[in-house]
């Protein structure tokens, strides 16, 4: 059965192939917001190919493209938000091959119903923050949060500037992809934490290794190699995790420890445990909103019943579920706080331990991979909770859009 679009963000699916490598190798000035780049992407057939799309925005002039089969690219163009490529003869099914793609332009972010999203050029360097549809702003790609592969990063940048990526050796889906360009200081944290600054202060970054030690203890062992977060010299608006990296702005150093957890714990949920549809985006934010109020917990900031209730009193009626919220509201704050209070009315009633083993397994038995609810749900059948217990409470809180009583 055909994919259709997605219905958050419209985006037309890519059919007849996975990605699973992206080496994207840029030339990036600063000054005049200039990309000169290839991307080369490894693919493999899911079923007979003659022709296939990519997503990249117009406004990237793809220049040049070239494959590793063996008479090529018969052409290829751009139109709709797409890179529609012909081949010269049929693949077929389960055939590995590459593209190499020649692009470049001024990127730009697009306009989307989140606001502006993807490549974003600063007064002093650039950032991308992709999630849910910005990643074509800066490379080609097959954009939808199901589709996990791995990166490679080569970027070159100006004298006196730095460009900090994620390559990693673990599976990310293209919203994840990042690079930062600034005129940072690299900053070592603590044993697997490195900061990289714009000549100020850590402020609160100064307990970023305690945070993930201790999350270490909740969640399980950190999923990635290294975390990475950057400052940016300007205030941003909102803080924004990539794979093994967090952004803020410097407005974010003081007074902000809460969002400085938020980023981290989404290495567990989120990036590590990723979703293969944004319905389901009450997991990693729940999540990452508890991980908060674990953590004020943990730093004698406030005990975790007193966050849960102050919360819950702010919440206001909803005509949406967490289990669809739909693209308007799928950011709303209820969906963060919501479902951070359904993972507490969890903890309640099974108790402690069964809910702590649990998300412990549940993040161990599907590290790199893709959740739903019903993965979280068999998780706690698999630590010994009452199936009924669980299936009830989660109808309750992500089924249905009336609120139940505080837990």
């Amino acid at each position: 059965m055909k994919r259709r679009s997605d219905n958050y963000t419209g985006v037309e699916p890519n059919r007849g192939f996975h990605v699973t490598h992206y080496d994207l190798d840029f030339d990036y000035i600063v000054g005049p917001n200039r990309l000169n780049a290839t991307a080369t992407l490894t693919l493999t057939t899911t079923e007979a190919l003659h022709h296939l799309t990519l997503d990249v925005v117009e406004g990237l002039a793809v220049r040049r493209v070239e494959s590793s089969i063996s008479r090529g690219i018969k052409r290829f163009r751009q139109s709709g938000g797409k890179l529609r490529i012909s081949l010269h003869d049929d693949l077929p099914a389960h055939t590995e091959f590459t593209l190499t793609i020649r692009y470049g332009g001024n990127p730009r972010p697009r306009r989307t119903a989140w606001g502006e999203l993807g490549w974003e050029e600063l007064d002093n360097g650039a950032l991308t923050a992709n999630q849910p549809n910005g990643a074509p702003t800066w490379f080609p790609c097959n954009d939808t949060p199901d589709e996990k592969a791995t990166y490679t990063f080569n970027v070159r940048t100006d004298r006196d500037y730095v460009a900090v990526t994620n390559t990693t050796a673990h599976p990310m889906p293209t919203y994840l992809a990042t690079v930062q360009v600034g005129q940072f200081q690299r900053v070592e944290l603590g044993r697997n934490v490195v900061a990289w600054l714009p000549g100020a202060q850590p402020g609160d970054l100064n307990k970023q290794q305690a945070m993930l030690d201790y999350f270490e203890t909740v969640f399980g062992p950190y999923p990635f190699e290294n975390y990475q977060v950057v400052v940016h010299e300007e205030a941003l608006e909102i803080p924004l995790e990539a794979q093994g990296l967090s952004i803020f702005g410097i407005n974010h150093l003081r007074r902000n420890e809460r969002l400085i957890a938020h980023e981290l714990a989404h290495q567990w949920f989120g990036n590590s445990l990723g979703i293969g549809h944004w319905r389901d985006i009450w997991l990693n934010e729940g999540f990452a909103c508890y991980a908060e109020w674990l953590w004020a917990d943990h730093a004698g900031q406030m005990p975790i019943d007193d966050s849960v209730r102050t919360h819950y009193n702010k919440l206001t009626p909803m005509r949406f579920t967490l289990a669809d919220p739909g693209p308007r509201d799928m950011f709303d704050d209820r969906v963060y706080k919501r479902g951070a209070i359904t993972l507490h009315a969890l903890r309640r009633s099974v108790g402690d331990p069964v809910f702590f083993n649990t998300v412990r397994d549940y993040v161990a038995a599907n590290a790199d991979g893709i959740v739903d609810t019903q993965t979280l749900i068999d998780a706690f059948a698999r630590n010994g909770a009452d199936a009924a217990q669980v299936t009830g409470i989660l109808d309750a809180w992500v089924q249905h859009a009336e609120l139940p009583e505080c837990p």
